[in-house]
């Protein structure tokens, strides 16, 4: 492991570490690195233990991940996230591994109103409660916040805000799921996810057979070498680096919802792109740019490691396509009634 464990590094380990040849030994380096303060983000402590107990959990070895696991909170201290609230919900999943099963509801019951606070809350939480058979529950929970994400929308049929209308499509694509597996026949609810997905499936396909090339993802750093050295490369990749982000937090959207899988985000580096051109070759000229946020031709060889994939969280501005296809169609499947209404089919 190198001496100065970047973000980038992480990962990368991430998604490589189940291939390497000693798995548990790449976590005990992760907490040496975060012992000895070799981190190049200190504040990075957290996810490198999280990504510790991951691996030492993949290995049956639930002691070790439960004591990472502990550590990464203690790490997070009093930070309050998607993120953190994910590492608590895998320590509940260790929990329900290793038979502590009312320890580890209650960890999970105290991130029951994260379900209506973040996104991908409605991905950990049920996950959680799956390792510990607790499907019903699941089920139970994401329908009690369907409605309160409908009832906080009031008489609106337009969502608040695109963050809104991803956490509605979110917590209703889980609960179709935990549906399925319990065998439940479909009701408004799991009517309206097929719906969402559909209309979401249907706006994608334009951009998805626009997008011919594999994305390509510019670290913070190496993005502005690049624009820096090659200004007109702002107009394919963004303007700056949050834009760049969010092009390709899109294009992922679109690509996923048009069902396409395996999507990987090599990761480019300006030295690589200066390889590429040539020493007398522009890579800001049109002829080797191709749609915006993807790669120009023949650019295998500006992945560092190609085809590594990376999280890229998903933020608002992603969901960008589910505020129209919810107002849309969410006034079909109405919150739960109010006193003195009579109930809405489907509900």
């Amino acid at each position: 492991m190198t001496a100065n464990v970047t973000s980038a590094d992480l990962q990368e380990i991430r998604q490589s570490v189940l291939g390497a040849a000693d798995p548990l030994g790449v976590a005990a380096d992760l907490a040496d690195a975060v012992d000895a303060g070799r981190l190049a983000d200190p504040g990075d402590a957290g996810y490198a233990l999280m990504l510790a107990a991951e691996i030492a959990e993949s290995r049956n070895k639930l002691d070790a991940a439960l004591r990472y696991a502990d550590r990464a909170l203690e790490a997070y201290g009093t930070r309050e996230d998607g993120e953190v609230d994910s590492a608590r919900a895998m320590r509940a999943r260790i929990l329900f591994r290793a038979g502590r099963d009312d320890e580890a509801m209650a960890v999970l019951e105290a991130l029951r109103p994260s379900l209506t606070r973040y996104p991908d809350a409605a991905a950990y939480v049920s996950a959680a409660l799956a390792a510990g058979k607790r499907h019903k529950v699941a089920e139970e929970w994401l329908t009690e916040a369907v409605r309160a994400a409908f009832a906080e929308r009031g008489e609106s049929a337009e969502p608040a805000s695109a963050e809104d209308a991803g956490l509605l499509f979110f917590l209703l694509q889980q609960r179709h799921r935990i549906r399925h597996v319990l065998g439940l026949p479909h009701d408004g609810h799991d009517n309206l996810a097929d719906r969402l997905e559909t209309r979401l499936a249907n706006a994608g396909a334009a951009g998805a057979a626009a997008a011919e090339g594999d994305l390509l993802f510019w670290p913070e750093a190496e993005f502005g070498r690049v624009v820096a050295q090659w200004p007109a490369l702002s107009e394919a990749y963004g303007k700056s680096w949050d834009e760049h982000r969010a092009r390709l937090e899109r294009e992922l959207v679109r690509l996923t919802a048009a069902g396409q899988t395996g999507l990987t985000l090599p990761t480019g580096t300006a030295d690589g792109l200066t390889r590429f051109a040539g020493e007398d070759g522009d890579p800001a000229d049109p002829r080797r740019v191709r749609t915006p946020a993807v790669r120009p031709p023949g650019a295998d060889r500006l992945a560092a490691g190609a085809q590594r994939c990376l999280l890229v969280r998903l933020r608002p501005e992603v969901q960008e396509v589910l505020p129209a296809a919810v107002a849309r169609l969410t006034p079909t499947v109405p919150s739960r009634p109010r006193p003195g209404a009579r109930p809405g089919r489907g509900t």
